[in-house]
């Protein structure tokens, strides 16, 4: 592996291998493996020095041990709900957040390019992979497993009680009603696009709180998001469907013209 050449770096190699140990609470009996695991192809010496490959084995045993769960947890869930539920759980957004909530970005080793253009989401979704896989060559498929549900239990609960898009508003309604707030409201806040093919921006408020509003190719599809991120506000999560959605949802519209 190269010497990295960013002077942005305040950390040497060795420290952020040590920092990412300590922020995802595991001890590595080999650091060399955490050290490949937060190596960019853009600092490696050579792609194959890079945690490319890391990555590879990491998203099949990040899949494995998601599918697994799932399976085992939803026994009444046929096998499209099944695959609704992984295709959530492994995707590169939940990777990228628990990474993100982790403070992986300071962790990784790349190269003065990747710093000056910004951290890509794609990074940090990849290295999370990359650790999943570092921890199962570290102490086995049970450990990796461990590692994986302390971090995606909480993402995997969420996607299967809203696996669903029509579930959302419902699951916001009965959380609700069971706490004696009334019913929620939805508030249509903004609109994009041209008329053929327009995007709505709606907000759940509940006893006159507005939570994060969601966008959506329609106002039903929009207040599903929106019953979303309220249900993960009073969860103390993250909102799945943050504004920067509309981005994914305009490009894919332009692709489509």
């Amino acid at each position: 592996m190269k010497e990295s050449d960013s002077p942005e770096e305040a950390l040497s190699v060795e420290e952020k291998s040590e920092l990412c140990q300590q922020r995802i609470g595991y001890r590595f009996n080999d650091p060399k493996l955490v050290i490949s695991a937060l190596t960019h192809a853009s600092v490696a010496s050579s792609r194959s020095d890079s945690n490319e490959r890391m990555e590879f084995l990491g998203d099949a045993i990040l899949g494995m041990v998601v599918c697994e769960q799932v399976f085992r947890s939803y026994p009444e869930y046929l096998e499209g709900d099944l695959t609704k539920i992984k295709s959530v759980v492994v995707s590169r957004r939940v990777c990228a957040k628990v990474s993100k909530s982790l403070g992986l970005e300071e962790c990784l080793i790349v190269g003065r390019g990747m710093l000056k253009s910004g951290m890509p989401r794609s990074l940090l979704s990849d290295v999370f992979e990359a650790i999943v896989a570092a921890v199962f060559l570290d102490a086995g498929l049970e450990e990796a497993r461990k590692f994986i549900l302390r971090f995606l239990d909480a993402e995997l609960r969420l996607a299967a009680e809203g696996h669903s898009i029509g579930n959302y508003k419902s699951l916001l309604q009965q959380l609700v009603q069971g706490s004696c707030k009334g019913s929620p409201v939805y508030r249509l806040v903004g609109e994009s696009g041209p008329d053929h093919s327009k995007y709505f921006e709606v907000a759940a408020e509940i006893t006159g709180k507005r939570y994060a509003s969601a966008w959506g190719r329609s106002k039903k599809d929009a207040e599903q998001r929106a019953a979303a991120n309220a249900l993960a506000e009073l969860r103390g999560e993250e909102p799945p469907f943050p504004n920067s959605y509309i981005q994914k949802l305009l490009n894919k519209a332009e692709d489509h013209d």
